[in-house]
């Protein structure tokens, strides 16, 4: 038996798309760490390579999560909480970018928009 169609058809939808952002965080921002010292249309092309990745896990975690009944708003709600979960310790550890309170208050305001976007 497969078993993807064991697991709750939100709960893969979530999951694909921290998969996805994953793909998405190193196409748009990994090339600052290896390719700083190449032309700009090269780290394009790797990054849009890398991109295909993630759009091929997105696109059909978006049609799992609409079909299971969340709406627009509600996906890309939880895309956005997923993007700073993964980009924070991208960003610290990959980077070596400083930690920043600021992105605690951002987590916070995120957790509003969820609020706003789920409550009924």
């Amino acid at each position: 038996m497969n078993w993807f169609a064991q697991i709750h058809p939100v709960v893969l939808s979530v999951a694909m798309l921290a998969v996805a952002n994953v793909f998405m965080t190193f196409a748009w921002y990994g090339h600052l760490r290896h390719q700083s010292g190449t032309v700009w249309y090269v780290a394009a092309l790797v990054s849009w390579g890398i991109a295909l990745f993630e759009y091929l896990i997105q696109v059909p975690a978006n049609r799992i999560g609409h079909g299971a009944g969340l709406s627009v708003g509600q996906l890309k709600s939880i895309q956005e909480v997923v993007t700073l979960i993964v980009f924070v310790p991208f960003a610290l550890f990959f980077l070596k970018e400083p930690l920043k309170l600021d992105y605690l208050w951002a987590g916070l305001c995120l957790i509003g928009a969820v609020y706003f976007v789920f409550r009924q």
